[in-house]
């Protein structure tokens, strides 16, 4: 959940907007506790330099196992179209 929270400062900011609780709750794309934006959001005050180096890695990180899923799900797909045709030769 923390990184849904820190996506949606990391759009805020590239939009120019200093983010705020009320600002990244109406952004948020699913709902998230509050005690969480809260702590990501005071994790960001503390330190904005810090925050978006991190948020650069953790932005990384998604898109390869994003890339894995897509690989397994390939797999997958092509296995259920090979256990159709067989059934289909039947």
């Amino acid at each position: 959940m923390q990184e849904i929270v820190i996506a949606t400062i990391s759009k805020l900011l590239a939009a120019n907007k200093q983010p705020n609780v009320a600002l990244v709750k109406a952004n948020l794309p699913q709902p998230v506790p509050m005690p969480i934006i809260i702590d990501v959001l005071a994790r960001y005050k503390q330190n904005p330099s810090d925050f978006e180096r991190q948020t650069l890695k953790q932005v990384k990180q998604p898109e390869q196992a994003s890339s894995a899923s897509q690989t397994q799900l390939d797999r997958i797909e092509a296995k259920l179209d090979k256990l159709l045709s067989l059934l289909e030769n039947k």
